[in-house]
This record gives C-alpha cells, sequence and structure tokens, in this order.
C-alpha cells in the first residue's frame, strides 16, 4: 500500500509575508492545518521544509514555510506537489479507500453470482481524471489497456487490502 501521498498543490503567493496557496485535492482542510513539516516535490526532487503558520482560506490553504518571508521567495515553490504520510492524509470514513491504493489491483469478473476470484481479467494501472469523475485504467491480461467509469455500477468489492476489484459487467470491457 502507498505510504505517501500529494495532498495538494501549491499555487501562487499570497500577500506579502511569505504565505502560499494551497489547493487540497481531498476537498479537506483539517489534516493540513495540523500538519508542522512537509515534503516537497518539485521539478523531481523531494525536500523537507518546516511550516511556520497555517490557515483556512475558503477552498485553499494557506501556509507560510521557514526560509520563504517574501512573495519573491514563495513564488519559487508554485507547482510543488505537497506529499504526506499515510497518517497525515485526509481521514477515510467508513467504505472508502485512498485512489493511489487502488493501483495494481487484479481485476476480477462477477459473472452470474459465480465465484469471481476464478480468473483475473488484468490489474488496475492507473487513476486517471475525467469530466465525469474518476477511470480506472486496467491493462488486460491480452496487453490492452481499458478505462472504466469509477462507480458503483461497474465495480464492486473494491478490497484494496485483499489486493482485488470486481468488476460488474464485462461489456464495459469491449
Amino acid at each position: 500500500m502507498t505510504e505517501q501521498f500529494v495532498a495538494g498543490i501549491i499555487g501562487a503567493p499570497f500577500a506579502l509575508n511569505g504565505f502560499v496557496k494551497i489547493k487540497p485535492f481531498s476537498g479537506e482542510m483539517g489534516h493540513l492545518l495540523k500538519l508542522r513539516s512537509v515534503i516537497l516535490r518539485q521539478d523531481g526532487k523531494e525536500r523537507l521544509l518546516n511550516i511556520e503558520e497555517s490557515a483556512a482560506s475558503g477552498s485553499f490553504v494557506l501556509m507560510r514555510f521557514t526560509g520563504y518571508n517574501t512573495p519573491e521567495a514563495a513564488r519559487a515553490l508554485s507547482g510543488a506537489e505537497l506529499l504526506v504520510s499515510r497518517e497525515d492524509a485526509a481521514p477515510l470514513q467508513s467504505g472508502e479507500f485512498y485512489v493511489e491504493d487502488l493501483k495494481g489491483l487484479a481485476v476480477y469478473a462477477d459473472i452470474h453470482g459465480e465465484d469471481p476470484k476464478e480468473e483475473i481479467l488484468g490489474h488496475i494501472t492507473a487513476i486517471v481524471e475525467g469530466g465525469g469523475g474518476d477511470l480506472v485504467e486496467i491493462r488486460l491480461n491480452n496487453g490492452k489497456t481499458r478505462l472504466v467509469p469509477l462507480r458503483k455500477e461497474f465495480f464492486t468489492g473494491i478490497e484494496p487490502e485483499k489486493g482485488q476489484i470486481i468488476l460488474k459487467n464485462l461489456w464495459i470491457l469491449e
């Protein structure tokens, strides 16, 4: 399972004392406001920064990092990804899962109530953002890939801890 998640992305500087706007990917902010340090990934490099101050502001989190006390210095952080550990990620409710945990799951077919574990159809290779919601990219055993909407009408039995997900209708792969 994934132990580190991209929790948000840094946008433009805010105000005159080095704050930056952070767009959280989960839509939740409470877990980000509790952080005292964070790993930033930018241009393929990661670095640990201490957080001096943070606050919620509309749909953004404002953060000021040690050593970045001017708008010019803060601007250098624009576009960086905010990485957090599983413990610091947005809390899950019952029946929820982290999208990252779907990658690599074996995809089984639910055929007329038969045991879905009879045959693996393929594996999830990616989750892609689509206009109507997330799409699951499945690499089939024959090497082809298919995109399937990540919705209840197509998938059941989503169990990252067991390494599996069950596809309800095979026609979607045609």
